[in-house]
């Protein structure tokens, strides 16, 4: 079957991406992800706040050293250029390695949580040869109010756009206010997709020791279904590619985020658990289930149950609750 699909106006040879994670943060990963089947990769996040420590706590060791620190505003500055211009070198080294060898798109990736002076790093990683940007914007509700929150986005966005011309994507979190209105508004700003969603760590507890314990790091598949959800509500709704998220961990799941309208999807924990041979066998039971139900294209059934349902989702998701809840039939 032909899995072609296209995503940020970059032609993929399947939907399947290998999403940001250890696994793809070397060259070798990078390697392995393509000759495991995937049609695009996501490069390990670059993090604001990692490039930020790493410039502060080298400056207060060079404070402390008097042959470094001369007491002039000048050296710091010059300092805290260098340390951050070093750390992100090895970032734009790795996009120029992986474009050399490998053949499918290669997506940088840059989690943020503020509008400081990282923006500039965007045109470099673009001049690096990267295919696209993705920002996974990381903002924690909690510190800010509803107003402030979903600003944060739009400025985030407007900065980058001013300085690259590849395309940019999104990964959000699910927490907006009026989340369908927020992505809508957040597509017409001029990124090219949208990747939803951004899934929190949520924090256990031992109570025995009573102090926090190490959180579930691995999604489950039944994560999906709020992505599922809304994949199905906003594809016939924004003018941008949307890629799932979150709880993809088989190649069934693969088809019912495709039907419910998405471009591409986003595997990592599936990877972790199963080896990067599991995307061979998601691609597989894909394009059994397409010859099954004579389709030849990932288009001729794309967003099919979305397009489906499109004219009122709300009713048909009200529906569903009164069949399931009821003895309607």
């Amino acid at each position: 079957m032909d899995l072609r699909t296209s995503y940020l106006g970059l032609e993929l040879k399947n939907p399947i991406i290998a999403g940001s994670s250890g696994l793809t943060g070397t060259l070798e990963g990078i390697i392995t992800m393509e000759k495991a089947g995937a049609g695009a990769v996501v490069m390990k996040s670059l993090f604001e706040e990692e490039i930020l420590l790493e410039a502060r706590e080298q400056m207060k060791e060079a404070e402390r050293n008097p042959m470094i620190y001369s007491g002039l505003s000048e050296t710091l500055d010059y300092l805290d250029l260098h340390i951050r211009e070093n750390n992100l070198g090895k970032y734009l080294e790795l996009i120029k390695e992986a474009k050399s060898v490998v053949s499918i798109p290669l997506i940088a990736s840059i989690n943020c949580i503020s509008t400081e002076d990282w923006i500039h790093f965007t045109r470099k990683i673009e001049e690096a040869g990267a295919d696209a940007l993705e920002l996974n914007i990381f903002l924690n509700p909690a510190d800010f109010k509803s107003k402030e929150f979903e600003q944060a986005y739009f400025k985030i966005i407007e900065k980058v756009l001013s300085t690259v011309k590849i395309p940019v994507s999104l990964k959000i979190s699910k927490y907006f206010t009026r989340l369908g209105l927020s992505v809508k508004a957040l597509s017409e700003t001029g990124i090219s997709g949208v990747v939803m969603f951004n899934r929190f760590f949520a924090p256990d507890i031992d109570i025995e020791k009573m102090e926090l314990a190490a959180p579930q790091i691995y999604s489950s598949p039944e994560l999906q279904y709020e992505t599922l959800r809304w994949v199905a509500i906003l594809s016939e709704r924004v003018n941008v590619n949307i890629a799932a998220s979150t709880g993809i961990h088989t190649g069934e799941d693969v088809i019912k985020m495709l039907l419910a309208g998405a471009n591409a999807v986003q595997v990592v924990s599936s990877l972790y658990k199963n080896g990067p041979e599991q995307i061979e066998r998601m691609l597989a039971r894909v394009d059994t289930w397409m010859s099954e139900q004579g389709y030849d294209t990932v288009e001729q059934f794309r967003g099919k149950i979305s397009r489906k349902y499109g004219a009122d989702p709300a009713a048909f998701e009200r529906m569903q609750f009164m069949k399931h809840f009821s003895e309607i039939r």
